[in-house]
């Protein structure tokens, strides 16, 4: 493999602009920019990613070049009467490859036979199984621009348990010109990066970032920092560790300059796969809009799903008539504002999609807060009757769904007041005993305040009071004890 990688790299340098560009476009990188740049592009691409289809294709560039200048220059003579001009084209090739100097004789030289052997005398390459790519998993806050690196595996060199793996590469003037033009999420940090990401090598499905244990990053000449562990207050659990695409942005070369990148990994077994690509990093506030944009579900489709779910089931004894619906966001206990849910949710509730997308911008869970089901951003939609709803019931915090697809607010009672209304009985028309009055004081026709009654009173308690009032009126026993007062503060006795 070592030995086909000096030859492919040995006839890209050697390719032109034009057989660059066709090389280029044959994966799908980009075309544009001066020859040292395709020429630092295509070497990447030998050196990372060099499938058997990639060096067939070098191989038939290669081939199709010199063929066609033999065919022009070179035409089939006697030895005895060579022309000059052959000379001139083993020069030609000398320059191009310093490993076909050794494999040129200056006699019966016949092209197609030399060419059919390929340099250093090669046959053509066995058959390979071509492996399927691995994929990442997209990601709603980043938007790729270019894939500066395909997902490559970190192949250990040795039986070392810590690793190194090297990656060069290059930006080109538009590339460095979309970094440098992006606008500042925070000071330091632009919203064009470039951008790390590892993970497990499994080309089953698109596969979420792992980080490799004792991973560390280095770029240029500075070694960039990756996210930490996020502690765990439960006794016996390993904390855990966001894994996350590692900005590099800052430690870069802005220019034509060549960036190393070397990635340290602990070699325990699992297989990693590192890939570089240009995004552009989004906020919660513009998903939101995009949201709003393209993710409004019609009312009517709404209450079409609202008659779907309260429809009469002939096996169920059970017949639903009516299904309640909080107002109120379950994860931050406020009312709703933007009504929200995922299309692949079973239930009618929502949440905020303002504080759901801002708590998955911060950590990124995307688990529905109401069924814990996976609720990821491409399944989101904004509920459109509530959104309806919600302007047009603004006193209460709970509605309930009919089975018509029709809605009735839910308005909580009015608590009742701390302290007891206790029932009032009138009696005469004067006070004893500075008992409390009726609240018409002085009475209709300006006749006295009538007495009242507290019923609330046991029996006891009233023979007691009798008690105390004969023993006030006893004046000749002289003083009395002091007693507790059984009035209520702030009245005054009418005796």
């Amino acid at each position: 493999m070592a030995a086909e990688l000096v030859e492919a790299k040995n006839m890209v340098m050697s390719f032109r602009v034009s057989d660059l560009q066709m090389l280029l476009g044959f994966v799908g990188r980009s075309k544009s920019g001066l020859k040292h740049e395709l020429v630092t592009r295509a070497l990447q691409l030998v050196q990372f990613d060099c499938s058997p289809e990639v060096f067939k294709k070098i191989k038939e560039l290669y081939e199709t070049r010199y063929a066609k200048k033999s065919s022009e220059v070179v035409q089939p003579q006697p030895q005895q009467h060579r022309s000059p001009d052959t000379l001139s084209i083993h020069s030609s090739y000398d320059r191009g490859s310093t490993v076909a100097r050794t494999s040129i004789s200056t006699t019966n030289i016949d092209y197609p036979v030399l060419y059919g052997k390929y340099l250093n005398g090669l046959g053509r390459l066995p058959p390979k199984v071509v492996k399927p790519e691995v994929r990442l998993v997209k990601l709603p806050f980043y938007t790729t621009l270019d894939e500066l690196l395909k997902p490559t595996e970190l192949v250990p060199q040795n039986n070392e348990k810590l690793q190194e793996s090297p990656c060069i590469f290059a930006l080109t003037p538009r590339q460095v010109e979309l970094i440098r033009n992006s606008r500042e999420l925070q000071p330091g940090v632009k919203s064009v990066q470039v951008v790390l990401r590892i993970c497990y090598t499994d080309a089953s499905s698109p596969q979420e970032d792992q980080y490799p244990p004792n991973i560390a990053v280095k770029v240029n000449h500075s070694y960039c920092s990756v996210p930490g562990y996020y502690p765990s207050n439960k006794p016996g659990v390993e904390p855990k560790r966001p894994c996350r695409p590692i900005n590099l942005t800052h430690l870069m070369y802005l220019s034509a300059a060549t960036n190393r990148i070397t990635v340290t990994w602990g070699n325990y077994g699992k297989s990693y796969s590192v890939g570089l690509y240009l995004v552009r990093q989004m906020t919660s506030a513009e998903l939101l809009q995009r949201l709003k944009t393209i993710g409004i579900k019609h009312p009517e489709l709404c209450k079409a799903l609202v008659k779907e779910k309260l429809r009469l089931d002939p096996d169920s004894e059970i017949a639903t008539t009516g299904v309640r619906v909080s107002l109120i966001c379950p994860l931050v206990k406020m009312r709703l504002s933007v009504p929200c849910r995922a299309e692949t949710c079973a239930h009618l509730q929502c949440f905020d999609a303002v504080f759901y997308l801002q708590m998955n911008e911060k950590k990124p869970t995307w688990m529905c807060p109401v069924c814990d089901k996976p609720a990821p951003y491409d399944q989101l939609i904004i509920d459109g009757l509530l959104s309806k709803i919600l302007t047009e019931c603004e006193d209460a915090d709970e509605i309930e769904y009919l089975v018509d697809g029709s809605w009735c607010p839910i308005r909580a009672e009015k608590e009742r007041s701390c302290s007891p209304q206790c029932p009032i009985l009138v009696l005469g028309s004067s006070d004893v005993n500075g008992l409390l009055p009726t609240p018409n004081g002085n009475g209709e026709n300006g006749k006295a305040a009538a007495d009242v009654v507290d019923l609330t009173l046991d029996s006891s308690s009233s023979e007691e009071e009798e008690e105390e009032d004969e023993e006030d009126d006893d004046d000749d026993e002289g003083p009395q004890p002091k007693r507790r007062c059984s009035y209520e503060k702030g009245l005054v006795s009418a005796c």
